[in-house]
């Protein structure tokens, strides 16, 4: 009975927690829809409650909003609009911060979370997976000797917390895994690990036998 319970709990746990994400945000998405006018509103003008209108009105927002700001006029409003926040003490501070990391993470000319790593942490016998985010500021890097990168570490289970590092680029491994795997196998606490690429094995063992030779302390390193 034990094991069936289980069994079925891993059925219906994860599915359960989809489900209610996903209505959580349709639930946010349709309050949207108490902004428009009384007498406009779905509810009003279909007599019932439609879930999922919200979500398409988000969706054309969003969308009207990147057509409307990709010509000269439109970057101008946002330029505009943007110097406007700057001017508000608190508003500055949040608008500022999530302004740059949206535009670090969300750009295509961007570096983040675009390559696994394998760092040492928190010690210098501990290995971890984390994220290559770019390369240090300037500040950073005049103080610094050889080519460093900037890593994100982050936490288990919860990968949204982490730490922000630099470390020499030759103290790392490129592994031969996605973003999503290498975030997959972080979440599940190294239970779900990336499915094995046989055909990829003799270039991940490359870099390895490499680095082992450049430290040989790495000598007991798996793989």
């Amino acid at each position: 009975m034990k094991r069936y319970f289980v069994t079925g709990l891993l059925i219906w746990v994860p599915l359960g927690i989809t489900l209610w994400v996903i209505s959580t945000l349709v639930g946010l998405m349709d309050s949207v829809l108490l902004l428009l006018p009384e007498g406009s509103r779905p509810r009003d003008v279909l007599g019932m409650h439609i879930p999922g209108l919200g979500v398409i009105l988000v969706i054309a927002i969003v969308l009207i909003t990147g057509l409307l700001t990709a010509n000269i006029l439109g970057q101008r409003l946002v330029k505009f609009w943007e110097e406007v926040l700057n001017r508000i003490p608190v508003v500055k501070s949040i608008y500022g911060s999530v302004k740059q990391v949206s535009d670090t993470v969300l750009s295509d000319s961007g570096n983040a979370f675009r390559q696994a790593l394998l760092v040492r942490f928190p010690h210098n016998e501990a290995w971890t997976v984390a994220f290559m985010t770019g390369t240090p500021a300037p500040e950073l890097a005049s103080q610094l000797d050889g080519e460093h990168v900037s890593v994100y570490v982050p936490t288990t289970p919860n990968p949204t917390s982490g730490y922000f590092i630099v470390v020499k680029k030759s103290d790392t491994i490129e592994l031969d895994m996605s973003v999503d795997e290498a975030l997959k196998y972080v979440i599940s606490m190294g239970v779900v690990a990336p499915p094995s690429k046989p055909e990829a094995a003799l270039l991940r063992a490359e870099p390895l036998v490499a680095h082992r030779q450049n430290n040989p302390a790495d000598s007991n390193l798996p793989g």
